[in-house]
């Protein structure tokens, strides 16, 4: 199953005199990730490489920022997927020391930054979940109610008109049993709508 992380965590490295400033966060999207990216530039100016790598589905980057071409963005992208780690950035800010590291020791430096800051993360498993809605008569509220409850869903809201529409979302692995269930103890009076119906 894959995880995200709860929390950002840091971590720092000193390899050959240049400084190495990791941190591995939860995001989701390209664009959110670019404004970390954008943030950490402005917070370091002097720093000679900003690099990164988001693990977002199809918003997934590697980005080496001026290091040789496959050396940072990479490798940091590939800590990721091998921690079978979604919706998760990393990023390296470089301050170099004057001390060539080779293709390498580049590689491995930002492996590490990444990994190193891997080691105190907080891993959350994902839980891919579903949003129901339906219809039902007012005499089966307090079933549907009880129903929600036990399957252990969020209800995320509920309009009363002719009748009680119910909003709610569960596991995705758990909606089919939910759906069954109430059809059969709601005796065909529930109606499944589409959202927003």
């Amino acid at each position: 199953m894959a995880k995200t992380l709860a929390a950002p965590v840091h971590s720092e490295l000193i390899i050959k005199k240049s400084r190495f400033i990791g941190c591995v966060q939860p995001m989701t999207d390209r664009a959110e990730a670019q404004k970390v990216v954008a943030a950490l530039r402005e917070q370091h100016p002097n720093a000679n490489h900003v690099c990164w790598a988001l693990l977002a589905g199809g918003q997934s980057a590697a980005v080496d920022d001026g290091e040789p071409s496959g050396t940072a963005g990479r490798p940091m992208f590939e800590v990721l997927r091998h921690q079978d780690l979604e919706g998760v950035l990393a990023t390296v800010v470089r301050y170099f020391g004057g001390v060539r590291l080779g293709a390498g020791g580049l590689v491995r430096a930002y492996t590490d930054c990444v990994a190193q800051a891997l080691l105190t993360a907080q891993k959350i498993d994902i839980v891919k979940t579903h949003v129901l809605h339906c219809h039902v008569p007012y005499a089966l509220e307090g079933l549907v109610r009880r129903e929600i409850e036990r399957m252990g869903a969020t209800q995320v809201g509920v309009t009363h008109g002719e009748t009680v529409a119910f909003q709610f979302c569960l596991p995705e692995d758990g909606s089919d049993e939910v759906v069954s269930r109430l059809n059969e103890s709601g005796g065909g009076k529930v109606r499944w709508a589409a959202s927003g119906e």
